[in-house]
């Protein structure tokens, strides 16, 4: 029995061997394909210029940026802290070479939006890098003219100058932070104090610089002499040229009288300085100041018009102290009344959104919009307006006609008696009133009206909604309102505000009228339709008259005048056969020429004549009579003709 055991376990410790070792067959090639996806997407991977890793970097670039702006022009003008800590500035200015590279290949990699989208193409967003100026001053940034080295030695940190070319990213790096900051104004500040710290610094490191010229010492302008224990650290020769600089550009003064030429074109180029610094420091606050101001204004109402306006109208001094105790409630506890007006130039989605942050939850606690739907209370979120009430102000009196609802945010409000003293509930955080006069439900005894005195106890921050806003936004939502409606009925009858009716007999009635006037309606319509088809058959029908006649009246027409047309040539003929006649006989030929005419007159007369008696005639015997006339004009034309011939054979017979 022992030996199955052992035999059983052993047979079970290698199942599970072969089993682990299968299942680390089939994750190694897992995280193979894991390893060979990642470097695949690393391949394609490109950065968007409005995720976070890309302002992320942004951030990171200001500081290789300000460290060349900085060290530089130190190790230049210091230089015993250049010769002291050369191997430290090397290191340190190849760690910022590295993050200029780097910086150029996101710039390759920087994804750019056409028409609304992303571009994530790698061979057009090379192009485009390509083709800007950045591009330029990054490759210049990047020059490696740390090869002057080899002929002008280490110590001449000056030849990295083209450094600074890389500062549009740290402006745009600025910029960015100054759009995302909460305290946009403090960014400012503290930007502006960023600038002329720098412009300080390389102020005192020229003044260094110029005194070394001179010589140190040389003049009480100068620098002191550095054999003096006193004024030998590095940490104090830069401490005293920065303290130097700021007297010169602050315009402060206390500075000893210059000396020298040099000297004095220093400070007139200092002084110039000054007066730019000083202009754009006064401007840069007053631009803060002015924008805090702006702010204060779009947040609360302007409380010198008020003042102003009460002291014009010589307002009573209890009425103006009220004033003046409503706005230092706004601005002491920074009550925001004009919401829809910060917010009104962002898209109507984000402002739906943020409204629903901010007043979802209240609204959610009114009774007759629980179960609602959420779109009917995103919209209605956007229509609650907050207002103040100051201590012992009535939001409401009994028998007024109600407009709008409220919902308490923050405050107590006490329902008082018609004395003002008498408190019957005292409604806080979360309740609501004034929803019943707003919803126009038949049967209410009201009648639309408040039916109790509402009082402020303290300051009390409302949300009201109006009864145009709530109408409006309820016809768009009939099963909400259906709702609603009933939901007030119920609140009505609990308080015993309204009529006993017979509900379902009244939607009965209503439901068979709609009925009955549907039904009268299409009838009507029936009517009117047979009118219009019977009309338009008889339309019709006439038309296709007045067309048959046409076409009767039009029928002869085309025989008169292809038998005119044939006329004239006949007559063309003729003259042409009476001018061969006269050549042959003269005399006569004129003597019969005139018969000949008088001849030819005589059927021009009876077609005047026919002609005349066919215009007395009507449309119809003209239409008979139209194949006679042709007939006996084909008569007449064929006795003209015998006539012609019998005329020259006697012609002839009287020649011989």
């Amino acid at each position: 029995m022992n030996t199955n055991r052992w035999a059983r376990l052993f047979t079970w410790q290698r199942m599970n061997k072969n089993g682990e070792e299968e299942e680390n067959k089939e994750q190694e090639p897992k995280e193979k394909k894991k390893e060979e996806t990642t470097k695949l997407n690393w391949k394609e991977w490109i950065t968007d210029p409005s995720e976070e890793f890309y302002y992320t970097w942004l951030q990171i670039m200001i500081l290789p940026i300000c460290y060349n702006w900085v060290i530089i022009i130190f190790r230049t003008c210091f230089y015993a802290i250049e010769e002291k800590f050369v191997a430290t500035w090397l290191t340190l200015d190849y760690i910022c070479d590295l993050f200029y590279v780097l910086d150029t290949v996101i710039g390759f990699r920087t994804g750019f939006l056409e028409q609304g989208i992303l571009v994530r193409d790698l061979s057009l967003l090379k192009k485009r890098y390509m083709r800007s100026s950045r591009f330029k001053w990054d490759i210049a940034s990047l020059l490696p003219t740390d090869l002057l080295y080899l002929k002008l030695g280490i110590h001449t940190p000056l030849v990295r100058v083209n450094r600074f070319l890389r500062t549009g990213r740290m402006n745009e790096a600025l910029d960015r932070m100054e759009t995302r900051t909460s305290y946009p104004n403090t960014f400012r500040v503290a930007k502006l104090m960023l600038y002329i710290f720098v412009l300080i610094h390389w102020n005192a490191c020229v003044y260094f610089s110029l005194s070394n010229y001179i010589g140190f010492g040389a003049d009480p302008w100068v620098y002191p002499n550095i054999s003096d224990p006193d004024f030998a650290t590095t940490r104090r020769q830069y401490f005293y040229c920065f303290w130097f600089s700021t007297l010169i550009l602050t315009t402060v003064g206390d500075t000893p009288p210059p000396e020298r030429e040099e000297e004095y074109l220093f400070l007139v180029a200092d002084m110039l300085i000054a007066v730019l610094v000083f202009a754009s420091v006064v401007g840069s606050m007053g631009d803060v100041i002015s924008s805090l101001r702006d702010r204060d204004n779009v947040f609360f109402p302007n409380h010198e018009l008020v003042k102003g306006y009460l002291r014009s109208r010589r307002i009573s001094k209890e009425l103006q102290k009220r004033v003046n105790d409503w706005y230092q409630h706004l601005h002491i506890n920074k009550k925001i009344t004009r919401e829809n007006e910060i917010l009104q130039h962002l898209p109507i989605t984000l402002q739906t959104a943020i409204a629903v942050s901010v007043h979802l939850p209240t609204l959610s606690k009114v009774t007759i919009f629980q179960n609602c739907e959420n779109s009917l209370l995103e919209q209605l979120v956007l229509k609650l307006t907050p207002q103040v009430y100051s201590p012992g102000e009535y939001v409401c009196k009994k028998g007024d006609v109600g407009h709008e609802m409220y919902i308490i945010k923050e405050g107590k409000l006490a329902v008082v008696a018609d004395d003002g003293v008498t408190q019957f509930a005292v409604l806080g955080e979360g309740n609501f009133f004034g929803e019943i006069s707003i919803l126009n439900i038949k049967g209410n005894k009201s009648g639309n009206r408040r039916t109790a005195n509402i009082r402020s106890i303290g300051y009390s921050d409302l949300f009201s909604l109006s009864k145009e806003d709530l109408t409006e936004t309820l016809l768009e939502y009939p099963a909400a309102k259906r709702l609603l409606e009933e939901k007030g009925r119920q609140i009505l009858t609990k308080m015993g505000m309204l009529e006993e009716t017979d509900e379902g007999e009244g939607e009965v009635e209503k439901t068979e009228d709609k009925v009955k006037r549907l039904e009268a309606s299409l009838e009507a319509l029936q009517t009117k339709l047979a009118r219009l088809i019977a009309e338009l058959e008889s339309s019709a029908r006439k038309m296709m008259q007045r067309v048959e006649q046409l076409e009767l009246q039009t029928e002869g027409w085309e025989g008169i005048v292809a038998e005119g047309a044939q006329g004239e040539i006949e007559e063309r003929e003729k003259v042409k056969e009476r001018e061969i006649g006269d050549g042959e006989g003269e005399g006569k030929g004129e003597g019969k020429g005139e018969g000949e005419k008088e001849d030819e007159e005589e059927p021009v007369v009876e077609g005047e004549r026919g002609e005349g008696d066919g215009g007395e005639e009507s449309l119809g015997e003209k239409e008979k009579n139209v194949g006679g006339n042709e007939k006996s004009k084909k008569e007449k034309e064929e006795t003209e003709e015998e006539q012609t011939k019998t005329e020259t054979q006697d012609q002839k017979r009287d020649e011989m």
